[in-house]
């Protein structure tokens, strides 16, 4: 399993390696309390909380089980929002898709679909995992309704998983997708993407 910096093209997104360059785009979209009220930073509504954010996540990154990117909208040619691979072992065959945030004008469109498309592809078909966990916080029932639309398998709830910024102790609802069920996934994912059926 490499765990590399790479880029992944669809029809409408481009997944690249996150940087600080997509800072400004990031401030364009995403200094908004509704995309980070559930998220597990804190909120995110200052020009210098963005850029602190991305040093965090590459940060992340150097310890070696994160892989950040930009989720680059083809259309427009800006970045819209960030996601990752993280918790990645490769002796265990298996990775979490997560910390995912799009522009609230992106939300619920073929960029979700897209994006998690091209993550699951590259980490089933190159990266050869096994599974892939996908979690988000019980309050967030619109994050659940999208990762059951990718057709993951809500295994249950992690009762009190974490100390959100806030203090609030977070009970995390966890999905998941393996490789037997890859195929049956990709299939649904295609059939949203090609008959533009928005996610």
């Amino acid at each position: 399993m490499h765990i590399t910096p790479l880029t992944l093209t669809g029809n409408f997104v481009r997944l690249e390696p996150l940087s600080e360059s997509h800072t400004p785009d990031f401030c364009r979209v995403g200094l908004d309390e509704r995309i980070w009220r559930f998220m597990r930073y804190g909120m995110v509504l200052t020009e210098n909380q963005m850029h602190q954010w991305v040093l965090s996540i590459l940060e992340k990154q150097t310890k070696g089980n994160d892989l950040p990117f930009a989720v680059i909208h083809l259309e427009s040619g800006r970045a819209v929002g960030a996601t990752r691979y993280l918790n990645i072992q490769p002796d265990q065959r298996n990775l979490e898709i997560g910390g995912t945030w799009y522009g609230i004008d992106y939300q619920r469109t073929a960029v979700n679909t897209e994006s998690k498309y091209l993550l699951l592809k590259h980490a089933f078909e190159v990266m050869d995992v096994i599974r892939v966990q996908i979690k988000t916080d019980v309050r967030n029932i619109a994050s659940q309704r999208a990762i059951e639309r990718l057709g993951a398998v809500k295994e249950g709830v992690m009762r009190k998983h974490m100390i959100l910024p806030d203090g609030y102790i977070r009970d995390s609802v966890i999905y998941s997708i393996v490789n037997d069920e890859w195929e049956r996934v990709k299939a649904g994912l295609e059939e949203k993407l090609n008959t533009h059926l928005i996610y």
